[in-house]
């Protein structure tokens, strides 16, 4: 039997970003539940909500330092409790976001492992080495060495994958796996609908005395399958979902899984392995870097999808998993730039996509404002980031014949950060989001705002609107995909249940293209620019889409 999760339609809400109640520029609780009939009109029927614990916010919000309460710029654990209510109240689930692999360094446990002797949260964390040379030559994600100075002074460093002042878990200590379980049952006791295990996949280490060999074993490297994906995931987090569900048997398990081939993902949602339910991927999204200039780093550097390695990948996927797990569908999130800004050439594209995109077998995630057709916003200055990776790609760029204003440009348009703008609500001028000057602001928004595109029936917002009322259709959520062979130029799929079939055709080039369609009567759902169907003859505008009932 189907549980509610396998036909949700997930609204991402970043909650600094999508409405401030009390004027700071921050956005919080009280804002997202005055915004619910928004969200009930567009169509969705769960909620996504990044990080609102208590947090020094060196990670806007994935650095938690308590757990068990809600940052005072978010509201109260009576504003949560009250955001929980409406959202049931109008038929919304609320899945909230668990970051378990790491903790703030002023989380009491981290705070009385580096001051209390013979503490008992030493263990909670890794440290190793000692006379302050580092255990090994792994790299973090947020740049130089995975390894900290022990703030004790003992000699020994503490492990951080990311930011060094988010401290990680030590896993193999069954005493954090218990705490983290008890963690999750709080939230869950609320009423919360699921979790969102944040990259879960690193919670293992492999043996802490291996270097990651390498041209040049003096500078950290990132050796990631030291810490990803390795055996004891599993065998660490099986205990852990077990007693959520258990306790919650209706509790969705969402997890990050960002580096997981197809058959990890089956690993983490099968039946017999009682880990996830589904799993975010970011590996449909490799992209062409055939242009990308050589001595500069490529992550700064925009550059098209690789749309065949986008089919195959889908392809494969959405194979592999049939009768699995329902797969992720989504275009964007606060860890990358947005669709409009990273993938569409145009609104009509970024329309096509969409479509192509989330009547897809699966479960989609839409990214707060994407409906709106928000982009990136443009940062003039290195230091609006907060990224040291930014500083050293700016200089590089510099060296290399680009001003300054093009390097910030072209960081722009692939940072996450600048995905994270506040939502936009009206033509005020703070975009109806604060009275006061949000926390993160940018050029760049020619988007118009939620007030604009509800009077516009050809909106990109109603457009989404209707997309989100066709997903809910039986063949779109139970039906089966299979993927046609057309040439690079399209993307063609067929949906089939026992009783309907839907065709979903998108032309992927800026040039007209023609279609032969499987024989069969078409009548159109939902188009995005132009086509023109002749029998079974389907010609279709530059990056036009189209989805048919098929008879």
């Amino acid at each position: 039997m189907a549980e509610w999760y396998d036909h949700a339609i997930i609204y991402q809400i970043y909650p600094k970003s999508f409405q401030d109640s009390n004027g700071d520029g921050i956005g919080d609780l009280n804002g997202i539940q005055q915004r619910i009939p928004y969200l009930k009109q567009l169509g969705i029927n769960a909620v996504w909500l990044n990080p609102v614990f208590v947090s020094p916010q060196v990670d806007n919000g994935y650095d938690v330092a308590n757990y068990y309460a809600i940052d005072e710029r978010m509201g109260t654990m009576a504003d949560m409790e009250a955001l929980i209510k409406a959202m049931h109240a109008a038929g919304i689930r609320v899945i909230m976001d668990f970051v378990l692999n790491h903790t703030s360094d002023q989380h009491p446990w981290f705070q009385d492992a580096v001051t209390t002797k013979n503490s008992i949260y030493r263990d909670y964390y890794i440290f190793a080495g000692e006379n302050g040379q580092r255990p090994n030559n792994w790299g973090s994600f947020f740049g130089g060495s995975v390894w900290a100075a022990d703030p004790s002074g003992s000699g020994q460093s503490y492990f951080h994958l990311f930011d060094k002042r988010m401290p990680d878990l030590n896993w193999a200590n069954p005493e954090v796996r218990l705490a983290m379980g008890d963690v999750a049952e709080f939230w869950l006791a609320k009423g919360i609908d699921g979790l969102r295990l944040d990259a879960f996949i690193h919670i293992a280490k492999a043996d802490l005395g291996q270097d990651y060999p390498t041209d040049d074993p003096t500078e950290p490297v990132v050796a990631e399958p030291f810490f990803a994906n390795l055996p004891n995931v599993q065998r660490w987090l099986r205990p852990f979902c077990a007693r959520i569900k258990q306790d919650y048997p209706g509790a969705f398990l969402l997890g990050e899984a960002a580096s997981a081939n197809v058959n990890l993902a089956v690993d983490y949602t099968s039946d017999h392995a009682k880990l996830m339910d589904s799993v975010i991927t970011f590996r449909y999204f490799d992209r062409d870097e055939s242009q990308v200039l050589p001595n500069l780093p490529a992550n700064y550097q925009p550059a098209p999808l690789n749309w065949q390695h986008f089919r195959q990948t889908q392809a494969v996927w959405q194979q592999t998993l049939q009768g699995v797990a329902q797969p992720t569908l989504y275009w964007g999130n606060h860890d990358m730039a947005r669709l409009a800004t990273r993938i569409a050439q145009t609104p009509v594209q970024a329309r096509s996509v969409a479509m192509l995109m989330y009547l897809e077998r699966g479960i989609p995630i839409i990214y707060y404002g994407e409906e709106l057709g928000m982009a990136n916003l443009e940062f003039t200055d290195a230091a609006q980031f907060n990224d040291v990776t930014v500083d050293d790609f700016v200089r590089q760029a510099i060296q290399n014949g680009f001003t300054r204003e093009q390097a910030l440009q072209l960081v722009s348009q692939t940072h996450k950060l600048p995905a994270r703008g506040p939502m936009l609500w009206d033509d005020s001028p703070q975009h109806g989001f604060s009275t006061s000057k949000p926390w993160l602001n940018g050029g760049g928004s020619t988007t118009p705002p939620v007030a604009s595109q509800e009077q516009d029936e050809q909106s990109m917002l109603n457009f989404y609107r209707q997309l989100l009322a066709i997903k809910q259709q039986p063949v779109f959520q139970d039906g089966a995909f299979r993927l046609l062979t057309m040439g690079d130029a399209s993307y063609v799929y067929l949906r089939q249940s026992a009783v309907e079939t839907a065709l979903v055709a998108v032309n992927l080039t800026a040039a007209p293209i023609s279609l032969t369609l499987p024989a069969g009567d078409y009548t159109p759902l939902l188009h995005a620019g132009d086509f023109a169907l002749a029998d079974v003859k389907l010609d279709l505008a530059p990056y036009a889409g189209v989805a048919f009932q098929r008879y």
